[in-house]
């Protein structure tokens, strides 16, 4: 008996991503319903037959402008418990970026530690599998799910793009905090086998109190080189910003900065100044807080789909065409 591929689902505010996994796996979006009522509650259920079939589902789990990501996050913990009650053989859902990432841990007494309690609650809404893309802490993420859960990186997405950009001129990798060192590490080992040449390191000195942040020290050389300051995601762009006007100061000779996810929520702040020559994210949230004009002068965007569209085919039962 041939078994059937599974079934790609997409909630509300997802669609788009989840269209050009699709495509490149050869496969359309199943059909659903989601319906809003007057008292703020929802209800979600798939309208294809799911009894026996194996499902995919995905959210992006970031808070715009009609969703929070609560209430994205609960949309999307409902489905999936209403898919298996419909009978779905396996639920996996993918979620390229998932909230409460950066919730990991304990800073003071009685703290709650987020990331593990939302797993927790994918574990009990019966999801099987979970994927995302650049977790901010990939020990803590491994350590709050029981379920079989990936992080999948892009550093080599990354490596390839500023490969093409930075010509013949010294590179080095900028960590903006301590904590981001194997990362950026990541990308200066992938950005170095691109190039076929050495890329040097660096590291910006970082203490966070609540919100404000301090420290000063760069350590690492940048002077007349290229420096690219790489991290997970971009909040208020106040992280990056910091480590960027220090390798300026540190007399650098071309600037740029990376993240796989750019929340920017603080709108423009990051830009003004101007002192990146651009800064590259990927697709996995839309830069809806900033201006068409930023969005085209300061930004590049990289398609992240490829990255899930291949997972899914070495590990499920796609056959991409």
């Amino acid at each position: 008996m041939l078994s059937l591929p599974p079934l790609l689902f997409a909630l509300q505010g997802s669609e788009s991503y989840a269209l050009r996994v699709a495509q490149r796996l050869g496969c359309p979006l199943a059909q659903h319903e989601e319906r809003d009522y007057e008292d703020g509650e929802h209800k979600c259920r798939p309208l294809d037959p799911v009894i026996g079939r194996d499902v995919v589902v995905f959210h992006v789990l970031y808070g715009d402008g009609r969703q929070s990501a609560n209430d994205k996050l609960c949309r999307l913990l409902f489905f999936c418990s209403a898919l298996k009650d419909a009978g779905a053989r396996q639920t996996q859902v993918v979620t390229p970026y998932l909230c409460y990432g950066r919730k990991d841990r304990r800073n003071q007494p009685q703290d709650p530690i987020m990331t593990r309690y939302a797993a927790n609650f994918f574990e009990v809404s019966g999801v099987d599998r979970l994927i995302t893309l650049e977790v901010h802490n990939p020990a803590a993420f491994d350590n709050a799910f029981r379920l079989p859960a990936w992080n999948l990186q892009c550093a080599q997405l990354f490596a390839e793009h500023f490969a093409k950009v930075v010509g013949d001129a010294e590179v080095v990798a900028v960590s903006p905090d301590s904590g981001g060192i194997k990362r950026a590490e990541q990308f200066r080992q992938a950005l170095e086998q691109q190039l076929g040449r050495t890329v040097g390191s660096a590291l910006m000195e970082k203490h966070r109190a609540h919100t404000t942040l301090t420290g000063s020290l760069l350590v690492g050389d940048v002077r007349d080189k290229t420096a690219i300051v790489f991290d997970d995601l971009i909040s208020t762009g106040e992280t990056l910003k910091r480590a960027g006007q220090a390798c300026l100061k540190a007399g650098v000779g071309r600037l740029f900065a990376a993240a796989t996810h750019g929340l920017f929520t603080a709108g423009g702040q990051l830009f003004d100044p101007p002192i990146f020559e651009h800064v590259a994210i990927t697709d996995t949230v839309p830069p809806f807080r900033l201006s068409s004009d930023c969005i085209t002068r300061q930004l590049q965007v990289l398609d992240s789909t490829a990255l899930i569209a291949t997972f899914l085919a070495e590990t499920g039962a796609f056959v991409r065409l």
